[in-house]
């Protein structure tokens, strides 16, 4: 009975069906392609895109652009993301995440505070976005980056209206911005937050963007604006005066010219008929999300208990196994053996914390775990945005994209409107002998973003992701078993109220879900505790006979954007 009730209450939308935005529509149905962004512009500029016959590669990378404009603290061109693509009959994924420099070393961020290497030169990792944006331009778009970048440069060149979400990121971080002279010209004119309702330019940006177009990505990755970049990062423009201890970073232009974006093969797992593809390393999306739907898969019920207990299980391999580093045995860690060796560790009651990595050995004969070997986990910060586009010809993309925390690392390149990211910080601090997360020279920090693309019968039919930090990894998991496993349609899969098991020893989940679940999962022996806020996801799902339903939050980080080309056909 009780699971019956837990699956039950968790059809039920934590909020209301309309955005806080009027002019935000969550949900939306049509024909000829869809997007869903968090963002009202953003999701304007790819329909636009679509409608004069670019396709969703096109439209994916116009829409990231706008992004860095309108959610320059989650996104943007000093940034970096992971891309999941559908184009020509296959799957690709294209890694655009940001690298050390070549001077870091594992011990580079040993010693220092988080807080305070947060806001720092040091925390900056070579963007990847721009090359990321070529290359999908490239192997599988239509356009230029010059036209892809038109919506993002009138967009910053107009302003946009400043929403609630914006003024609220801005006041939380205003005490640093203040601390950064050419970060408090920009966000903080007249020495506030800008008010909501106001319009909002940033006309550097839009010049940074119009010679990036004319110039071409060389311009970031050895040229004038990649000086520029370092010279900030090796001398943050301190406000005169202040006492924050900004430390310097180590990138040299050499770090720059010497980047790439890079092709690597998407994460495959079997599921219930379909096949669920996502991020392979350096990210531990896919993985991980792959890795907890076959423990899933594995068991003989499924309800809320045992996906909090499946997540626990694959965050506890995803810490000892996966980051960017030779040899992660991927191939065993979402193979069906495997899977049934950890779903056997589940029982009617929660795991002592913290749960034990097991053993990715391909000998899956019993029921076991490793001796347990404690290991620091990163922090990650709760921004990042994700979108989803499809395209009339069936092309499908979901894009992560990020600065790393609220803000990046709160320097903004002067007189280029840019904020840099503070990606370096998703490395492991401290001594972590083994650790497959330790910086390194040329490294990219591990990652939780988690595109993901399911097919059946060889087409697809559903596209999601995230923000949030590692409760992507949860999110994206819990929208699929909301799908696929609970019966809900999207829009009430997405909305529904999350909780996040991440090898933690408590629970963290949303108020409507402790309203909910809490009592019967305590039974279980589950301690949880409050989030507000778990996530903000966008997806689309194609519904038959040519038509595709956009989904967007209705509520979460003030709701988010869902059009389509065609409402009717």
């Amino acid at each position: 009975m009780i699971r019956l009730i837990l699956v039950g209450a968790l059809i039920a939308p934590s909020g209301p069906a309309a955005t806080t935005d009027p002019g935000k529509v969550p949900v939306q149905e049509g024909y000829g392609g869809a997007v869903s962004t968090v963002d009202l512009d953003a999701s304007k500029a790819a329909i636009e895109v679509l409608r004069r016959g670019g396709n969703a590669i096109d439209a994916a990378v116009a829409a990231g652009a706008v992004l860095g404009v309108t959610e320059p603290y989650s996104a943007g061109a000093a940034g970096g993301g992971f891309m999941v693509i559908y184009s020509g009959g296959r799957v690709h994924t294209i890694d655009g995440r940001e690298t050390a420099p070549k001077a870091m070393t594992s011990t580079s961020l040993e010693g220092i505070p988080f807080e305070e290497a947060v806001t720092s030169g040091l925390s900056a990792g070579v963007p990847g976005s721009v090359a990321q944006w070529e290359l999908a331009l490239r192997r599988f778009g239509s356009i230029s980056l010059r036209e892809a970048l038109r919506p993002a440069i009138a967009v910053a060149e107009n302003g946009f209206v400043v929403d609630q979400t914006f003024h609220d990121q801005t006041a939380a971080n205003a005490a640093r911005f203040k601390d950064i002279a050419s970060t408090a010209k920009l966000y903080l004119p007249g020495g506030a937050p800008p008010v909501v309702g106001s319009v909002f330019k940033n006309p550097e940006l839009a010049e940074t963007y119009r010679q990036l177009a004319r110039r071409g990505p060389n311009w970031m990755y050895g040229g004038q604006l990649g000086r520029e970049i370092v010279a900030t990062v090796k001398n943050p423009p301190v406000t005169p005066g202040s006492t924050r201890n900004v430390r310097p970073g180590l990138m040299e232009l050499r770090d720059l010219r010497d980047y790439q974006a890079l092709m690597r093969e998407p994460t495959r797992i079997d599921y219930k008929g379909m096949q669920v593809y996502g991020m392979a390393p350096p990210s531990s999306g896919g993985s991980t999300v792959g890795e907890a739907l076959n423990i899933i898969e594995a068991l003989p019920k499924v309800g809320l208990h045992e996906y909090l207990e499946a997540s626990r299980l694959a965050f506890a391999d995803r810490g000892k196994y996966v980051g960017d580093i030779p040899g992660v045995p991927l191939r065993q860690l979402l193979s069906d053996g495997f899977a049934k060796e950890r779903a056997c560790l589940i029982g009617e009651r929660a795991m002592p914390h913290p749960a034990a990595p097991g053993v990715p050995d391909g000998d899956y004969s019993g029921c076991s775990a490793s001796a347990f070997e404690p290991a620091p986990v990163a922090t990650e910060g709760p921004e990042t945005t994700h979108l989803v586009v499809a395209d009339r010809w069936g092309n499908v993309v979901a894009y992560n994209l990020t600065i790393e925390s609220t803000g990046g690392n709160g320097i903004v390149v002067p007189g280029r409107g840019l904020l840099l990211n503070n990606e370096l910080t998703d490395f492991t601090f401290g001594s972590a002998p083994g650790d497959p997360n330790l910086p390194a020279p040329g490294k990219r920090p591990r990652s939780s973003m988690a595109p993901t693309i399911v097919f059946k019968h060889g087409k697809p039919v559903l596209a999601v992701g995230s923000p949030g930090g590692s409760t992507i990894i949860t999110t994206v998991l819990q929208i699929l078993l909301n799908r696929y496993e609970f019966g809900m349609e999207l829009p009430a899969a997405l909305a529904a109220p999350r909780a996040t098991q991440r090898n933690t020893a408590q629970t963290q989940a949303e108020p409507a879900f402790l309203a909910e679940h809490e009592a019967a999962l305590e039974a279980f022996g589950h301690d949880l505790v409050l989030n507000p806020e778990i996530g903000a996801a966008t997806a689309l799902e194609f519904v038959g006979r040519g038509r595709v339903q956009a989904v967007a939050e209705p509520t979460r980080r003030g709701g988010g954007s869902a059009l389509v080309v065609n409402p009717a056909r």
